[in-house]
């Protein structure tokens, strides 16, 4: 089997046991990508606890671009790395108003979508998952965001080499799974991660990819 059709092969199990996934309202992609780098590094109650947090106590985001750096650091302090965060959110925001004259995103709905992807790659702090989530879950652009979950559960199924790291596997994963397939699958994929293919001791034997798993057909029985 060719690993395009074992992508497929994948991407039909996990509909078959999960059905199709349905994430969160999509946001505005302005305030996608600011969820976004609160994410970075942590998970997702303590990301939208401090999106909230952000949102409830400043008006605007450009009161947040404007505001006083430590109190945009206390207020998303849930997230972790908030001495990091802070200060990249507000340079991102002010690159946005100089570049565009205002905080709004939307235009990146018209540009397709390698020129969307290149325009949000180039703010410090904003990688390949972010853009890909900012792409695919706020722009309806086609793009296969990369987390720890889809790195480590894609490895053992053995759609990637395992050399290959997180930010290499974009476009690797993305050139496997058909456009139309992307929303599901990274969802499923994630979905699976976190209920089964854990990252340190992976729930094999009730796993339903037991046969179409690499890891399982040849690591694992070697440890045993």
């Amino acid at each position: 089997m060719i690993l395009s059709e074992r992508a497929i092969a994948i991407h039909n199990r996990l509909l078959a046991e999960y059905g199709a996934p349905d994430w969160r309202h999509p946001l505005p992609p302005l305030d996608e990508l600011i969820s976004t780098i609160l994410s970075q590094n942590t998970n997702d109650t303590n990301r939208d606890r401090a999106f909230d947090s952000l949102r409830q106590r400043f008006a605007s985001w450009e009161t947040v671009r404007d505001a006083d750096p430590q109190a945009v650091v206390e207020a998303i302090r849930p997230a972790g790395l908030a001495n990091i965060k802070g200060p990249r959110i507000q340079a991102v925001l002010r690159s946005i108003t100089a570049l565009r004259g205002a905080l709004d995103l939307a235009f990146l709905r018209d540009l397709p979508t390698e020129e969307a992807r290149a325009w949000l790659l180039q703010f410090n702090g904003v990688g390949p998952k972010t853009a890909a989530i900012v792409l695919q879950f706020s722009l309806d652009k086609p793009a296969f965001p990369v987390d720890t979950h889809i790195h480590r559960v894609t490895g053992r199924l053995g759609l990637r080499p395992q050399a290959l790291n997180a930010e290499q596997a974009h476009p690797h994963l993305a050139g496997l799974f058909p456009p139309e397939a992307y929303y599901a699958a990274h969802l499923n994929l994630i979905r699976l991660g976190r209920e089964i293919c854990h990252a340190r001791k992976p729930d094999c034997p009730r796993c339903f990819m037991k046969d179409l798993c690499d890891y399982y057909q040849t690591v694992l029985p070697g440890s045993m």
